[in-house]
């Protein structure tokens, strides 16, 4: 059925039909019987992953980028998530690239953006967080103290990681100040904080992954981070571009700075061995591959990660995940949750059943 749908929605432009899609849904949930079929019939069973201190209802989540503004967690809640990124967050708003800055490649099974962090920043989105924490909170509001506590046992919620960046004017010298007020600006209302310092779509954004410049930034959020009185798992993302030596580098840092793990990975600057026109391929520009193409190259840094450090450092794997064979893959290499962003495009709103019930 979904296919069906999808070759409909191809045929226009592709970020005005994610959020035309994503409306849709959002209307549909607002009627509470429909709502509870889609819930019904998308939610996996739980299958609990204790990671870095917190308890994952599945290990399915929807990658950054996808839910930029904390607009639809409800409804992705509904289909079945157990972890949403909500992001990238800069501490000012800002709109992005110029458009078009999505395009597919349907022969690739992936796509290209150039989005450029656009979002309404940092106050407007922990705005959004504590109205939908709100009226989750309003929904699960049992007789008794002791029923809510046995219905929260059978009903974990939806963890939410906050993923961070700076805004474009930024230069990166002062990159560790946009960091730090994204940080403070959300902590009380994110589960797990990423950094971003991998994404292709902001200029010099990936020389922060060097480890003089990561320190300074990780650091000073970490020293802030350990002065709270309830420490929030502290991760950040790599693009699977970097060399052998550069990954050496995040992990001894991240041992360094007793980090919680890190998301293995980012797009990808890579345009090799794809099925697609290479005019078509030049047509879209530059920006960010993600999708099939990544599948095997985010599953080696995984996999070198996992073995290098002995398991020492958590890993949230991402890249090419369209099923339980993908996300197994990933799993076996050492990451302890996968996310989807690509495969959830191509693979429809069943894909967190799909896969967890592989798993």
């Amino acid at each position: 059925m979904y296919k069906i749908l999808r070759n409909i929605l191809f045929l226009f432009d592709a970020e005005r039909v994610h959020y035309f899609s994503m409306n849709c849904l959002r209307l549909l949930c607002r009627i509470d019987f429909i709502k509870k079929m889609i819930s019904d019939y998308f939610r996996p069973e739980d299958k609990i992953v204790p990671a870095f201190g917190l308890s994952f209802k599945n290990p399915v989540g929807l990658a950054a980028g996808f839910d930029k503004n904390a607009q639809y967690l409800s409804e992705l809640e509904c289909l079945g998530f157990g972890f949403v990124e909500i992001g990238t967050v800069t501490p000012l708003p800002q709109e992005g690239n110029f458009k078009p800055r999505l395009f597919r490649l349907k022969k690739d099974q992936a796509l290209i953006n150039r989005m450029g962090f656009n979002n309404v920043g940092a106050i407007k989105i922990a705005e959004n967080l504590k109205e939908w924490k709100f009226r989750a909170s309003q929904n699960l509001q049992p007789a008794t103290t002791e029923s809510r506590a046995r219905f929260l046992e059978s009903h974990l919620p939806m963890l939410i990681g906050g993923n961070i960046g700076k805004n474009k004017q930024t230069p990166n010298e002062e990159a560790w100040k946009d960091y730090e007020i994204c940080f403070r600006q959300l902590f009380d209302v994110v589960d797990y904080f990423v950094v971003n310092v991998s994404s292709p779509n902001t200029p010099g954004l990936r020389e922060l992954q060097e480890k003089d410049s990561l320190r300074k930034i990780l650091s000073n959020l970490q020293s802030i981070n350990l002065a709270q009185a309830m420490p929030k798992p502290l991760l950040f993302k790599i693009a699977p571009d970097l060399s052998r030596e550069q990954i050496d580098d995040v992990i001894d840092l991240a041992i360094e700075l007793n980090l919680s793990g890190i998301v293995a990975t980012n797009t990808t600057i890579s345009r090799d061995n794809l099925l697609t026109e290479h005019f078509k391929v030049e047509s879209m520009g530059t920006g960010g591959l993600s999708g099939k193409p990544l599948r095997e190259r985010s599953t080696e840094i995984i996999q070198y990660i996992t073995e290098k450090t002995n398991r020492r450092i958590a890993i949230i794997g991402s890249g090419g995940i369209f099923d339980g064979d993908d996300a197994k893959e990933k799993l076996n290499a050492g990451a302890l949750l996968i996310q989807v962003w690509t495969g959830f495009i191509y693979e429809g709103p069943g894909i967190a059943k799909k896969i967890s019930s592989k798993l």
